[in-house]
């Protein structure tokens, strides 16, 4: 099913397509995997609301929120994401350090050929142990198609593989994403992780009762417009959402930046971890020897997770080649490489400056980690969140471009 506006769709249309595809299903006992509130704009745990509603009173209905390496949804979190209606008890937490079951690999010579032999190692394919549970009839994905700096554009098999996936898996791709490149990577399909996690999926979910709800996006203001809906399990559905989500979510500006000012909204970004999206999306468009300002007020930590924040602060954010070079001295990074990779996407290998505008981290903290800073009340005083809309602006004579939430798009510059 593949239901398009050129305005948006609906909740009376959104509710409509989802009964219509549970019709089709009949299931006894349901899974739903949506993405947890770091993804508040993908119009998930609205869908979410509506599948349970649905369900409900004619089957069991378990919701696993696909974590990654993200921590767990707290109540208040689940309720604002997914409504007041679905019982905070039913939140089955996923932890990809523990709750795992390898069930395949991909073979080394595939991730060679994939990767340009840059990486050469097998990858492990772990998924948390509820996916392979034969006694689910239905197992759903739910969440949104948005380009990306590992994958190339977001979701699919990706909720499966990393945000149901293990630590290997997350590692692995991590790594290989980063070795490849991801000013390759954001925007395209057929990346070389995402060729990865097709492998896996169709040598090692072929048994599994899957189907994916996909969404194409754009927010104005807390609203969340949802102008793609992909319902199946068909990879041509969500090729039909990457189409989509290229010609809305991939903006292409006609001059580089020389300073670009960008918000995290503090309700969705509170560690590095998921800001540093302010360093991915806008990095192809930023000039050399420019400087990206980053306005982070719910900023309080690096990784997600203890023993990432722990790498995080120990080695920081110091460019591409002294990573590699520590990750090979340091069995710690070397055990944790989607900690690595994510310092090396990270850092701007000095192309251009990184300021981060922080006030739950102190200036130290975050000039520890290799960025520049400035508090926040004093950044927010110039570039005012409340006020600013996302391009151009000129204040003082200083251009810059404004963007409010990173996380809906990818900016680039076509040289």
């Amino acid at each position: 099913m593949i239901k398009t506006s050129e305005s948006y769709i609906s909740d009376n249309e959104l509710r409509k397509s989802l009964e219509e595809f549970l019709e089709k299903e009949n299931p006894e006992k349901v899974l739903l995997l949506p993405p947890d509130y770091t993804r508040l704009y993908s119009g998930a745990g609205k869908i979410t609301e509506i599948l349970y509603d649905l369900l409900k009173d004619k089957c069991r209905v378990d919701i696993m929120p696909a974590l990654g390496t993200h921590e767990p949804m707290t109540r208040e979190e689940c309720e604002a994401f997914f409504g007041k209606e679905i019982p905070f008890e039913k939140i089955i937490v996923h932890n990809w350090r523990r709750d795992i079951v390898k069930i395949g690999e991909v073979p080394a010579e595939f991730v060679s050929s994939v990767s340009e032999g840059l990486v050469n190692d097998k990858i492990d394919v772990e998924v948390n142990r509820l996916i392979m549970d034969k006694s689910y009839d239905l197992i759903i994905s739910i969440g949104q198609v948005v380009p990306h700096e590992v994958v190339g554009m977001a979701n699919y098999s990706k909720n499966i593989f990393v945000g149901c996936g293990g630590s290997s898996m997350i590692n692995s791709s991590h790594m290989l994403g980063a070795f490849y490149g991801m000013e390759r990577i954001m925007g395209k399909d057929f990346s070389p992780v995402r060729k990865v996690f097709d492998y896996a999926q169709e040598h090692f979910l072929g048994d599994v009762p899957l189907k994916y709800i996909l969404t194409v996006t754009t927010n104005e203001g807390d609203e969340t417009l949802i102008h793609g809906l992909y319902i199946g399990n068909e990879r041509r559905l969500f090729e039909s959402a990457v189409e989509l989500s290229q010609k809305i979510n991939l903006v292409h500006v006609d001059r580089p930046f020389k300073k670009a000012v960008v918000y995290l909204d503090p309700r969705e970004f509170k560690s590095t971890w998921l800001g540093n999206k302010a360093i991915y999306r806008t990095r192809m468009a930023i000039a050399d020897g420019g400087e990206l300002i980053i306005l982070a007020p719910g900023v309080a930590k690096f990784g997600e997770d203890a023993e990432n924040d722990r790498l995080i602060r120990k080695y920081g954010y110091v460019g591409r080649e002294k990573i590699l070079k520590l990750t090979a001295e340091n069995d710690d990074l070397k055990g944790n490489l989607s900690v690595a990779a994510h310092l090396i996407h990270g850092s701007s290998d000095g192309r251009f400056r990184i300021t981060y505008c922080t006030e739950k981290l102190t200036g130290e903290e975050v000039t520890g980690a290799g960025f520049d800073y400035i508090p926040y009340s004093e950044a927010a005083g110039k570039y005012d969140p409340r006020i600013l809309k996302d391009g151009f602006h000129t204040e003082d004579g200083e251009e810059f471009f404004y963007i409010s939430n990173p996380a809906l798009g990818l900016w680039v510059f076509d040289k």
